[in-house]
């Protein structure tokens, strides 16, 4: 069994930034993808960023130049940097991986934008 556990949420101003980790519990050699989803009150989860083993990254239209998907392979940790933060970008932010095993989420971590 894979544990994620995120952190770096929090409240920021309209423009400001943050930072989000996600740690593995495990190495994660063999992973497919590393990703990160959000969810707003009362919506859907939604895609955000994801980085392949191999290094692809893919973005949300919604987030394209303003967040940054990266990876610390020592760390088994995998970072979403995001600036210029608006407040439609508030929601639960949740990572997950996906292993040929099988597919594990964190327990989420609240971002909230104030205008």
């Amino acid at each position: 069994q894979v544990q994620l556990v995120e952190s770096g949420g929090g409240m920021v101003q309209a423009g400001g930034s943050l930072t989000l980790s996600c740690a593995a519990s495990t190495t994660t050699f063999n992973l497919i993808r590393r990703s990160w989803y959000r969810q707003a009150p009362g919506k859907p989860r939604d895609f955000v960023a994801t980085i392949t083993g191999g290094g692809i990254t893919v973005y949300a239209d919604a987030i394209k130049g303003r967040f940054t998907i990266s990876r610390v392979n020592a760390k088994n940790t995998a970072v979403l940097q995001m600036n210029s933060l608006k407040p439609e970008d508030t929601a639960v932010y949740y990572c997950t991986v996906v292993f040929v095993s099988g597919q594990y989420w964190g327990q989420g971590t609240q971002v909230t934008v104030s205008s």
